[in-house]
């Protein structure tokens, strides 16, 4: 939709002297009187709403200054519920922004959102072109902080995994038409350019009236491209002054315009050197850099979007026996599905009819399937292998395991490692420091040679010197990181646990669950004789004290109890008491039952009986877990409870040992017990044994406190203080949910030896961003001086600058092949 060239297009009034305002709406340049109708025109379209100005010509709708309020939707909170995180006021939203193109935008937007009040955070993914914002929506308003970036030219819109792709089509065929103008344009230059040097080469050379023509041909060439193909710098350049802020556009359009505006002046003088092709190769060479860059970039971090192809868009829903095909969104907890061999599964469920084998590998990382029966859980995105399931849903869209996971690898590539500070701090000086050397550039060539040469070195200097290499080297490894290790069954929360982790030197871990397999069984019932009570009413009131129990003992004792047929229906515990590290006390029936260890007994002064020493010492020593059974504060037997050390964990123990790591082992076992795994685990590791949950994060401490950087490996609810204590937490992926928010990272698998791997892709992670950093001021060491001498032309220039980004986001590829997961 075109407009008057003296009217404005959002307005309809005319445009005054001095007061244009122009603006780039649906890929066409459109005019405005002032810059309030500019930005309101933009909210308008951003919004989706662009039929507006069809039907305000129809006059069926009142002016338009309410509708810059249609951002204010995104304040309504069965909006936010769709894309914002709540904790009380406080929230927190991914934004996709458009616009961004290098470092220098990521600290404009940083610094132009963080003096707003109530603004927690703004951290941009320069990877992603993501924007993540924490606010206090008591103190500013999500559509405040929307206005405050377009103000500075970056259009933000919440971040909807469904539009992305959409939103990077759009981009690319965007960035594409320009490029293909200016190629166009670069291509017909080119002609003119081999006609002149022809004829300057022939004997009677060209005459200036034929020159001039061809050169007035030139500049009709050049400026629909400077003004389509360039618009994007000058936009940038435009805000960022408009905001007193110098962006790496500014540098980029300043060359291009100063060269376009001497040319032109050149040629309306008839004078002989204009550099018309300069500027249109120039745009030509820099934009198709920019689109191998945006392809380069997406497929290094085309992680989350593989995760986001893996969930199905629709689902078979049962009914009364009858299926129908509905969109997943469609779906209600409580819903039943129905899943087919070969479908992937639509939601988070419990089985509740067949049985199958289901690839879990997008999750974990393990090509085995797992064997999923009645009761069995499933998650959205996993296979079903060979039988039919029903599946009962419990979880959909934004709680399913698998958009966890995306938001999580999301905000891990999209963090910042603490060595990106320095980036952060040098990145805004480069702008400045470009100026001044293309300044000082030109004064010196224009005193010691001619105006051509000093104003071709002066736009090489502006052209060749920038900050994306430096800006990218941390995001881009820290990107790709997170996608390699997501991939493989390692997520990661955040980048500063990638560089922490590269440099520890102590692991501790807890023994329950995490060198164990956690799958604990009973062995035997062992009765006091003395105690006069059967084996089954001894289980039947450890099944009563444990069935309100999560710990992994008391899970295996009730499992045990039910499968040997007994039931607790007639009774209910009337109050349950648990003692952390100690066991648990339950009132039920006017009788006081109390289920643990020894410690137990010595917590509550009851003597343990002489006759069950011996079989208390022999379980504990054989790395079992002896459970009294006491009733009203008399021992009625034991119960003995195994785990299994994992397969890997000695083989891991020895590997860290070679490492010049240390190991120190948690348990809340006896120290026999302790001993008796740490036997078996070989190697050297200090063993703590009797250590009660609330003391967990004291060791931890107490280790830092002698120098080491530590690292917390476990599972379970009483870890959740220690792993948040550790300099790097990682939990295992059959942890309870407490555990997976306190860590940093988080082993999917289950496979102790992905720690490794962890640690190895830190180092790599860590030695590719020094290597980025490296290569960039090595670039800018070597070039700047070259077009500072003139030996560089801005064309040659313009081919310099993407190649060193290309190169920093090849070598932050190269992160996984250089640390691959070893089995």
């Amino acid at each position: 939709m075109g407009s008057q060239v003296d009217s404005c297009f959002h307005c309809s009034l005319e445009i005054k002297s001095g007061s244009l305002e122009q603006v780039e709406i649906n890929d066409q340049l459109e005019r405005f009187c002032c810059s309030g109708c500019a930005l309101v025109c933009q909210a308008i379209h951003d919004s989706g709403l662009d039929g507006f100005y069809q039907r305000v010509r129809e006059r069926e709708l009142a002016p338009p200054p309410e509708l810059l309020g249609n951002l204010a939707q995104y304040d309504l909170e069965d909006i936010q519920q769709d894309f914002v995180k709540v904790n009380g006021t406080r929230r927190e939203a991914i934004l996709l922004v458009e616009g961004i193109h290098c470092a220098a935008c990521v600290w404009l937007i940083e610094r132009a959102l963080a003096p707003l009040e109530g603004v927690l955070e703004a951290e941009v993914n320069l990877a992603h072109h993501r924007l993540r914002l924490r606010w206090d929506d008591a103190k500013v308003k999500l559509s405040v902080v929307l206005k405050r970036l377009a103000a500075i030219g970056y259009s933000a819109v919440p971040f909807d995994m469904e539009k992305l792709e959409g939103q990077q089509q759009k981009e690319n065929r965007a960035l594409l038409y320009r490029m293909a103008f200016a190629g166009f344009g670069a291509m017909n230059m080119m002609w003119l350019s081999i006609s002149i040097y022809a004829a300057d080469m022939s004997a009677s050379g060209m005459d200036l009236d034929h020159r001039h023509f061809l050169q007035w041909i030139s500049l009709l060439l050049a400026t629909p491209v400077l003004l389509y193909s360039g618009w994007p710098f000058l936009k940038g350049a435009l805000s960022g002054l408009r905001y007193r802020q110098m962006t790496m556009d500014l540098p980029i359009a300043i060359g291009v315009v100063v060269t376009y505006l001497y040319s032109a002046w050149a040629t309306i003088n008839n004078h002989v050197d204009v550099y018309f092709e300069t500027v249109v190769s120039f745009l030509f060479i820099i934009l198709v850099g920019r689109y191998i860059e945006r392809v380069t970039r997406r497929n290094a971090t085309s992680a989350t979007s593989r995760l986001m192809e893996l969930q199905p868009r629709s689902a078979t829903l049962l009914v009364d026996g009858e299926e129908t095909l509905v969109a997943v969104r469609q779906l209600q907890v409580g819903d039943r599905v129905i899943i087919r061999p070969g479908e992937r599964i639509p939601v988070d469920g419990v089985v509740t009819e067949g049985a199958s084998d289901v690839n879990e590998s997008m999750l974990t990382g393990e090509a085995l399937p797992v064997k999923k029966s009645i009761g069995g859980k499933v998650v959205a995105g996993s296979v079903n292998s060979q039988g039919t399931l029903v599946v009962e849903v419990v979880g959909i869209g934004q709680q399913t395991a698998l958009s966890k996971i995306i938001h999580l690898v999301e905000a891990a590539q999209g963090s910042k490692a603490p060595i990106q500070s320095m980036t952060d701090r040098v990145v805004p000086w480069f702008v400045l420091t470009t100026l001044l050397l293309a300044s000082g550039t030109f004064i010196y060539w224009a005193s010691t040679a001619d105006y051509d040469v000093a104003m071709l070195a002066a736009v090489s200097v502006l052209i060749i010197t920038c900050p994306c290499a430096f800006g990218l080297a941390t995001p881009m490894s820290i990107a790709v990181s997170v996608g390699h290790g997501a991939k493989n069954g390692l997520l990661i929360r955040n980048g500063a646990a990638l560089e922490t982790l590269a440099g520890v030197d102590h692991v501790v871990f807890d023994k329950t669950g995490t060198i164990t397999q956690g799958r604990m069984s009973v062995g035997e019932v062992i009765l006091n004789q003395v105690a006069g009570v059967n084996r089954e009413q001894l289980l039947s009131y450890a099944l009563l004290a444990e069935s309100r129990s999560e710990h992994l003992v008391a899970r295996a004792i009730v499992q045990y109890a039910k499968d040997q047929g007994i039931s607790t229906q007639s009774a209910s515990p009337d109050s349950f008491t648990s003692l952390p590290g100690l066991g648990v006390v339950v009132e039920a029936d006017g009788r006081i039952i109390q289920l643990g260890s020894r410690r137990l007994l010595d917590h509550l002064n009851i003597v343990f009986p002489r006759d069950l020493l011996s079989t208390y010492d022999e379980i504990e020593s054989s790395m079992g877990v002896a459970v009294v059974v006491m009733v009203d504060g008399v021992v009625l037997g034991i119960i003995s409870v195994f785990d299994q050390i994992r397969d890997s964990a000695a083989a891991l123990i020895c590997a860290l040992n070679e490492r010049n790591i240390g190991v120190t082992l948690l348990t809340g076992d006896s120290q026999a017990a302790a001993d008796a795994v740490a036997k078996k685990l070989g190697g050297t590791l200090e063993v703590i044994a009797e250590v009660l949950p609330q003391d967990k994060d004291q060791v931890i401490d107490t280790l830092q406190k002698q120098g080491k950087s530590v690292v917390m490996v476990g599972d379970g609810v009483n870890d959740a203080p220690a792993l948040a204590r550790a300099d790097v937490g990682i939990a295992m992926g059959s942890g309870t949910d407490v555990s997976l928010e306190c860590a940093d990272m988080v082993l999917m698998s289950n496979q102790l030896m992905r720690l490794l791997f962890a640690l190895d892709l830190a180092q790599q992670t860590i030695r590719t961003i020094k290597q980025n950093i490296n290569l960039s001021l090595g670039y800018n060491v070597i070039v700047v001086p070259t077009a500072m001498s003139a030996s560089l032309t801005p064309v040659f220039a313009s081919i310099a600058m993407p190649i060193s980004s290309l190169l920093v986001i090849g070598n932050a590829i190269l992160i996984k092949r250089r640390a691959k997961l070893k089995e």
